[in-house]
């Protein structure tokens, strides 16, 4: 899963941007409204989380930037613990939830992973495919109970696919969501990735749907 992290203190953002990445997320790091409006009208991102109080251009107009122009990606804003006033104006230009300074990280992951499921219509951390399942707040794997040991891109790709049950992703939709803007993206690697998960899952498990990507199977 893949986040936009916007925060213009340098403590702050390095030790958020550090949780992030430890709780196994992919991150991309900005210090300014400018880059963010850019960044999230170009490239894909399964949640945001925003400061409002951003040099160049506020969070607040960033936000609203993002909406009219049809961006849907889950956004968390962070905000002073005594500003109401900019909880209920982050709301109302389209913010999904809010959090208030100072905070807990396992509090800011937990409402990250609920906004992440939100989205895809996902009411449980424990998703499940067939006899899979994959918990969110551990980053465990089990298949028939047992634990399955993955690597961290492997886990990335795995947790991408079961948070949307069903569905075909591209190797494209893959390796923008596994992937920070600033690596060197091959999404020749996904069908290397792909080729390891099939050999410590049930091969069918993953269907490849030819010509437009991959889907997880449940499993009888």
């Amino acid at each position: 899963m893949r986040l936009l992290l916007v925060e213009d203190e340098p403590t702050l953002r390095a030790q958020l941007r550090t949780g992030l990445l430890d709780a196994g997320y992919v991150v991309d790091a900005v210090d300014n409204g400018r880059d963010a409006q850019h960044l999230g009208e170009t490239e894909v991102f399964d949640a945001v989380v925003l400061d409002l109080g951003l040099p160049q251009v506020d969070g607040l107009t960033v936000l609203r930037h993002w909406r009219t122009a049809g961006r849907t990606q889950p956004v968390l804003i962070l905000t002073a613990r005594d500003s109401w006033h900019e909880k209920v104006a982050g709301i109302d230009a389209g913010a999904d939830d809010y959090l208030a300074k100072p905070f807990h990280m396992e509090e800011l992951l937990a409402r990250i992973r609920a906004l992440i499921r939100r989205a895809q219509g996902l009411a449980s951390p424990l998703l499940h495919c067939g006899a899979l399942a994959l918990d969110t707040r551990s980053g465990r794997v089990t298949l028939d109970g047992q634990p399955v040991s993955l690597t961290s891109h492997e886990y990335k790709l795995l947790s991408y696919m079961m948070h949307r049950p069903g569905s075909v992703v591209s190797r494209t939709e893959l390796t923008e969501h596994i992937y920070a803007q600033d690596f060197d993206r091959d999404s020749n690697t996904i069908e290397v990735f792909i080729g390891r998960l099939r050999r410590k899952l049930p091969p069918e498990t993953i269907e490849t749907v030819r010509g437009r990507g991959y889907r997880l199977v449940a499993l009888p």
